[in-house]
């Protein structure tokens, strides 16, 4: 499809909500949950769509929690993201917001397995395998709140 049919189609304004879940290493270094989609070929950090009623919070809670098999408690708002693609014949400007978030409980193998892997790795890893620069953004965003003086 053309850009400029592209631009014809109807805009659809959506939204997400997700977090960096993170911890520190037994060397202080920072750990983050990224997954793994192999569908798509890509690594990035868990979010998703609320439900009807649902405020972004409550959503990114529990989005993180199907998708990771983690309990998580919200931190501090790292920062919204945007971007645009097109689906059914509708093009879409997606808005995803993100906070830092830590572990309380759960395990990996309670996933809902929208993502083929879910993994801790450190987070230069993690900024080097996330597959889209959006993403890798709300990380650095959130390593600078989680070690400002780095």
């Amino acid at each position: 499809m053309s850009t400029r049919a592209a631009r014809r189609l109807p805009i659809i304004d959506s939204v997400s909500a997700g977090g960096v879940v993170w911890r520190r290493d037994a060397g202080g270094g920072i750990e983050v949950v990224i997954g793994y989609q192999a569908r798509d070929r890509r690594w990035g950090l868990p979010k998703g769509t609320p439900n009807k009623g649902e405020t972004l919070e409550a959503t990114a809670l529990r989005e993180v929690t199907e998708e990771t098999g983690l309990e998580v408690v919200l931190g501090e708002k790292v920062g919204v993201i945007d971007y645009w693609f097109s689906q059914d014949g509708r093009r879409f400007h997606k808005h995803v917001h993100h906070w830092l978030m830590t572990v309380i409980g759960g395990d990996f193998a309670h996933r809902d397995h929208e993502y083929d892997d879910v993994v801790w790795v450190s987070a230069g890893e993690a900024l080097t395998q996330i597959t889209f620069p959006t993403e890798r953004t709300i990380l650095e965003k959130a390593l600078a709140v989680l070690e400002p003086d780095a």
